[in-house]
């Protein structure tokens, strides 16, 4: 079963035998973006048709901010667009974007895999979960460190949600972060990022 077998989260729940809670986020203080993904962002928000397709989406708005978030780890993580992942024939498959540990091997090598990224096609973040929480799963297995917290992030472009799994526990985050707040969004991903370093 490939990741975008399942259709609901609650089949990799169930499948995996994975705990399922719902939680705030973490508190974090507010990082103002930076200035040119500021007026990047603001820029493509008014002049761009960037829903017109999933790769529009993720290249004018899931990319770019993923991105900029990332900048200032650069030295400890690495970012990888469409990078397949395989644990089993039926856990297997290409997430939109992965954050891995940079290996010392070089920039082209994926190390272990801490974050995936899922674009939520057709707005539906149901489908989005799903395939988010199955690419979690296996990423936890591939690494064999349960004490690993892996991340996932679903996201339309406009509105991001973002949750963990750790041990056999995957917990929704039940906040909601939308690019018309792009600095409490960035500061999100910062947090997340410094999590996956600890």
């Amino acid at each position: 079963m490939a990741f975008t077998s399942f259709s609901s989260l609650s089949q990799v729940i169930k499948k995996y035998q994975i705990r399922y809670v719902e939680e705030l986020f973490p508190t974090f203080d507010i990082k103002k973006a930076p200035e040119v993904l500021t007026e990047d962002i603001t820029f493509t928000l008014q002049n761009v048709a960037y829903d017109i397709s999933e790769p529009a989406i993720c290249e004018n708005l899931i990319y770019p901010i993923l991105k900029a978030a990332w900048k200032p780890f650069s030295k400890e993580l690495a970012i990888w667009s469409h990078q397949p992942i395989v644990f089993t024939e039926e856990l297997s498959g290409i997430p939109d974007y992965l954050i891995s540990r940079k290996s010392a091997l070089g920039k082209i090598v994926l190390d272990y895999p801490l974050l995936a990224v899922v674009e939520a096609k057709k707005d539906d973040f149901k489908a989005g979960w799903a395939q988010c929480g199955s690419e979690m799963y296996a990423i936890q297995q591939l690494n064999q460190e349960p004490n690993q917290r892996i991340f996932g992030v679903v996201s339309n472009g406009e509105t991001w949600e973002f949750a963990q799994l750790l041990q056999d526990t995957f917990t929704l985050f039940t906040q909601r972060y939308d690019v018309q707040e792009l600095d409490t969004l960035y500061s999100a991903l910062d947090t997340i990022y410094r999590f996956s370093l600890d």
